[in-house]
């Protein structure tokens, strides 16, 4: 893919969850390891974050686990790992995710998730980086959040253009067409 080795991905580690986001999660690390990109992640092996590191481990793709220390200390470190970066809490976690990654990906997820989400964003708006947010808009899961967004972007709340910051797509192959038009 052009200009990107390696993709963030921000998602649930919740197990109690429809049976179509583990779907999707297993189809994006298929086509990760497929075309050789690196997955980054928060290397629970846990919810849909363990199920896109396995899609990726299956198909000969290389994992890097950027692992909070708790996650260690709870013992629900993911052991497909190539890759292990320790920190020492979510926010760290979150910046080195960032910039080990040349796009994020965001798979449905709960308040974490959306921490994530508006943590590469909102440092986007204020010239930290340049990297592209983009939301897996599995099963209309982004649509209330995307309504939000363009809310604001409408009523000037967003600097510039939402599209600037963030993207959505529904499927890989969208996810693929965005990344080589960017």
């Amino acid at each position: 893919m052009i200009g990107v080795k390696a993709i963030g991905i921000f998602c649930s580690a919740a197990e109690n969850i429809s049976s179509i986001y583990f779907d999707a999660a297993r189809e994006v690390g298929s086509w990760m390891a497929r075309k050789g990109i690196t997955l980054v992640y928060g290397g629970a092996e846990m919810g849909l974050m363990e199920a896109v590191a396995r899609a990726v481990k299956d198909g000969g793709g290389h994992i890097v686990g950027v692992v909070p220390n708790r996650i260690v200390e709870r013992e629900v470190q993911s052991r497909l790992l190539d890759e292990t970066v320790l920190c020492d809490n979510l926010a760290e976690r979150k910046q080195l995710m960032l910039q080990r990654s040349d796009l994020l990906l965001a798979l449905p997820g709960g308040i974490g998730t959306l921490d994530e989400v508006f943590h590469v964003m909102g440092s986007a708006t204020i010239g930290e980086h340049h990297k592209r947010m983009v939301l897996y808009n599995v099963d209309g899961f982004w649509d209330e959040c995307w309504l939000m967004l363009s809310k604001l972007n409408e009523r000037g709340f967003i600097r510039g253009q939402l599209s600037d910051y963030v993207g959505m797509v529904s499927s890989v192959s969208e996810l693929e067409e965005l990344i080589v038009n960017s």
